[in-house]
C-alpha cells in the first residue's frame, strides 16, 4: 500500500444512500458562497431531480457560480427536463459526449462520464456512487437503492477540486463554451479538518488510465486478514482476479457481495460465469436481493477503504471517466465495514457451490452467451485486443 500517496488531516462522513447524501448536500448547497461544481452521470426527472435543481438556481441567483456536467447519455433527459431552469437562473451547464438524434451503437458511446462529484467552495466536496436520483426511482421490487457517498473535508480538497475543476475545463474546450471559460475563484483549503487520510484517484483515458485499478490491486497484495468488496457491476479482468484469488490462497478471508437485483441482467448473467471458479479458490459470495445494491466500496483489514464511482468491470476500469475516494483510517473503514455487513446479514443470500451445480444447462449456456456478447461490446470499443477475465484467472 503506497501510504505516502495518501494525504492526512481530512474529515470524512460517511454517508448510506440518498436518505444521508441528498440532506447532506442540499445544504452544503444552500452555504455555498463562490463556487459550485457538480457532476453526475444521471440527473433524473424525478424528486430529488428537482429539489437539487431548485438549490443549484437558488446558489446562482445570490451570485454562486454553479458549474454542471452531465453525461450525454445517462443524463439524456438534462436539456428538456432541467437546463432551460438552469440556465435562466445563470447556472452555467454542459454535457460530456452529447447523444445526438438517432442512436447509434459507436466506440466512443461507451466512453462516459460516470463520476459522482461535488465540490463547494474548495471547502467541502462529495465522492461516492449516488446518482441525482431518488431512492425510490426504480421498479417497487428494487426500492430503495443501497448505495454510498462520502462528505469530505481537509487537505485532500486539493485533489478533488483539481480534478473537477480540469474536467470542466476540458468538457468547455471540446464543447467550444468560451464564455464558461474559469477565472481563478476559489483556493481549495488545505487546512487539516480532522485526523483522515485519504486520497483521490481518477480513471481518464490519458494520464490516469489505470490507477483506480492499481489502487485496489495495490492493496488487495497487501492484505493479511480479509478482503471485503461491495460492488455493484463486477467483471475483473485477469490481474485484478489474480490478485483476489492469490489472497485467499494465503488465507485471507474474500468476500464479495454483488447484486441479486439488477436493471443490466446482460452484465449479472456474464458475471456469474465467473462464480464457480471463485468459489473453488475459497473466495465467498453473496448476493443483495433486499432491493437494488448499487454500491461501489471496499474494505481491506479494517484499515483501508474506498467509496467511488468505478465498477470492477471493463466498462469502469477501461472506458469511462471515474473517481474513487481511498482512505487509511480504522475509524472510516471500520464504519464502512460495520455497514455492509449489516446490509449482508439483512438482505443478502450467499451463493453456494451446491446451487450452482442444480442448475439446469440451459442456464449456463445463457451466462456463457451472455459473456459473449459482454467481450464483444468491449471489442467493439477498441479493446478487443486485451486478453478478457476468463475462468482460469480465478482458479486455485
Amino acid at each position: 500500500m503506497d501510504v505516502d500517496a495518501f494525504v492526512p488531516g481530512n474529515r470524512l462522513t460517511l454517508l448510506n444512500s440518498g436518505h444521508q447524501y441528498f440532506p447532506a448536500l442540499l445544504a452544503a448547497i444552500a452555504a455555498a458562497e463562490r463556487e459550485i461544481y457538480l457532476e453526475s452521470y444521471i440527473f433524473a426527472d424525478d424528486p430529488i431531480g428537482h429539489e437539487v435543481t431548485a438549490a443549484l438556481c437558488s446558489a446562482a441567483e445570490r451570485g454562486v457560480t454553479v458549474n454542471v456536467t452531465v453525461d450525454g447519455f445517462g443524463a439524456r433527459n438534462f436539456a428538456r427536463d432541467f437546463r432551460p431552469r438552469l440556465s435562466a437562473a445563470g447556472v452555467r451547464t454542459l454535457f460530456y459526449r452529447p447523444e445526438i438524434g438517432t442512436f447509434h451503437f459507436r466506440r466512443h458511446r461507451l466512453r462516459r462520464l460516470h463520476r459522482k462529484l461535488v465540490v463547494i467552495d474548495g471547502r467541502i466536496a462529495f465522492v461516492g456512487g449516488i446518482n441525482i436520483l431518488d431512492d425510490n426511482n426504480a421498479p417497487a421490487e428494487m426500492r430503495p437503492h443501497y448505495d454510498y457517498a462520502v462528505q469530505v473535508e481537509g487537505p485532500v480538497l486539493t485533489q478533488i477540486h483539481h480534478a473537477a475543476r480540469r474536467m470542466w475545463e476540458i468538457v468547455t474546450w471540446v464543447n467550444f463554451k468560451r464564455r464558461f471559460r474559469l477565472k481563478p475563484l476559489v483556493t481549495p483549503c488545505c487546512q487539516p479538518a480532522g485526523t483522515q487520510a485519504a486520497m483521490l484517484r481518477i480513471r481518464d483515458n490519458i494520464r490516469h488510465r489505470n490507477d483506480i485499478q492499481h489502487a485496489y490491486i495495490d492493496a488487495i497484495h497487501a492484505a493479511q486478514h480479509d478482503i471485503l468488496i461491495a460492488n455493484a457491476y463486477f467483471l475483473p479482468g485477469i490481474r485484478f482476479a489474480r490478485a483476489l484469488r492469490q489472497a485467499a490462497q494465503r488465507g485471507v478471508q474474500v468476500t464479495i457481495l454483488l447484486q441479486g437485483k439488477t436493471d443490466h441482467p446482460l452484465l449479472q448473467s456474464a458475471t456469474q460465469t465467473l462464480y464457480a471458479a471463485g468459489l473453488a479458490a475459497g473466495i465467498r459470495i453473496f448476493e443483495y436481493e433486499k432491493s437494488f445494491m448499487h454500491a461501489k466500496v471496499a474494505v481491506i483489514d479494517g484499515c483501508w477503504a474506498t467509496v467511488g464511482s468505478s465498477n470492477i468491470d471493463p466498462f469502469s476500469l477501461l472506458l469511462a471517466k471515474e473517481a474513487n475516494l481511498f482512505v487509511a483510517d480504522p475509524v472510516f473503514a471500520g464504519e464502512l465495514q460495520a455497514s455492509v455487513r449489516d446490509a449482508m446479514r439483512h438482505g443478502a443470500r450467499e451463493v453456494l457451490a451446491a446451487d450452482l451445480k442444480r442448475q439446469p444447462w440451459y442456464a449456463r449456456l445463457l451466462r456463457w452467451l451472455s459473456y459473449a456478447a459482454v467481450r464483444a461490446m468491449i471489442g467493439l470499443a477498441g479493446y478487443g485486443g486485451h486478453k478478457p477475465p476468463d475462468q482460469d484467472s480465478l482458479k486455485p
